[in-house]
């Protein structure tokens, strides 16, 4: 299938090519503007499908906005019809085209215009009216605040918030590529005459700033954000592209000591703690139990015991593990246990604790098995 994608470069443009690829979409006739202009008559000749996504929203004046969202559109329509090509035509528009304002009136010119050509020459129209969009690859200090945001504050640089209540909707860029890619297979999402992304989330400027230093700060403290909201799962990952190429990495506070070292990795509220344990050859680790914290041991690398007694019981349990063969001992309440390297390398444990450790109350009891 011979696929259009004008504004090709772009935010959504990018996004959208690059999953297009992933599913197999391999004829792309890219479209920016800095591409001939002659490409764009042999492109309209025999595409299948248009993504009209080009436009202005930045422009040096306002006479910008009616020529680019609605001069252009016209020069890519009448090509179409030149051709006799009725491929269906997605175009991107604002929800500003509500509005009666220069940026608003050039996108609902546009829409207009295509509503009417789809009607005369009998393409399909499909008009989606977006709102703000986030996600990897936006430009930031342009048009987007949560990309300003993000590369702000990954860069240690200042925000403005002018009104922190000012509430924004907003559209992930992996949803806004699935739909559109839904109805490039003739699946898409009308409302009306329109069609629209079915997920958006309303957040306030103050809830954004806030959540991103807190994708900041989580590095300090060694915490993961609640992935079990959407919009934070969505909003972490679109900061973190943003993320200088020299901080990828951040450094853990490794406590080490003669016997090797324990280094906290991930804590959080409601899935706990992962930690790395490296032993050296000979070493035991334990030696404790506990009442209601339990965990998860899992040797990686060397071979080892995992020793265990009931507090009230002198049998002794044995497991044997080794990073040859991977498997999860679980440690029960109630058992005092410990690890011993049986090998002549260091032993790797990661170890998960279904809450992070408070000092106040570790509910860790020092009993030798």
């Amino acid at each position: 299938m011979k696929i259009l994608v004008t504004g090709s470069k772009g935010f959504v443009g990018k996004n959208l090519i690059a999953e297009l690829k992933n599913r197999g979409y391999n004829e792309i006739y890219k479209f920016d503007r800095n591409t001939d202009k002659s490409l764009l008559e042999n492109y309209t000749k025999d595409c299948e499908f248009v993504f009209h996504l080009a436009g202005v929203n930045r422009p040096q004046n306002e006479e910008e906005f009616m020529q680019g969202n609605f001069g252009f559109t016209s020069e890519l329509l009448a090509l179409l019809k030149k051709h006799n090509n009725r491929s269906p035509i997605l175009i991107t528009s604002s929800i500003q085209a509500k509005l009666d304002n220069p940026y608003g009136r050039s996108k609902k010119a546009g829409e207009d215009l295509v509503f009417n050509f789809g009607k005369e020459n009998g393409n399909k129209a499909i008009v989606y009216r977006l709102p703000n969009l986030f996600g990897k690859w936006c430009r930031p200090n342009y048009n987007s605040v949560v990309a300003t945001f993000c590369y702000n504050i990954a860069n240690d640089l200042p925000i403005k918030i002018n009104d922190p209540n000012v509430v924004l909707t907003l559209s992930y860029i992996d949803d806004v590529v699935e739909e559109f890619i839904n109805a490039l297979e003739g699946k898409e999402n009308r409302n009306g005459e329109f069609c629209e992304v079915s997920k958006s989330y309303n957040v306030s400027l103050g809830n954004i700033a806030e959540l991103i230093y807190s994708f900041k700060k989580s590095r300090e403290e060694r915490s993961i954000p609640n992935m079990s909201d959407e919009f934070t799962k969505k909003l972490y990952s679109t900061y973190l592209s943003y993320l200088p190429k020299d901080k990828f990495s951040y450094e853990l506070k490794m406590n080490v000591d003669n016997r090797g070292s324990f280094t906290e990795f991930i804590k959080t509220l409601d899935r706990g703690q992962v930690s790395v344990n490296i032993s050296k050859p000979g070493i035991t680790k334990g030696n404790h139990w506990h009442h209601t914290k339990n965990e998860k041991f899992l040797v990686v690398s060397g071979k080892g015991v995992i020793r265990f007694r009931k507090i009230d019981s002198d049998e002794i349990i044995e497991y044997y593990v080794s990073g040859d063969k991977l498997e999860v001992v679980d440690i029960p309440p109630g058992y005092t246990h410990n690890i011993e390297n049986l090998g002549d390398t260091d032993m790797v444990t990661i170890m998960w604790a279904n809450e992070p450790f408070d000092p106040e109350k570790p509910d860790t009891y020092y009993l030798e098995v």
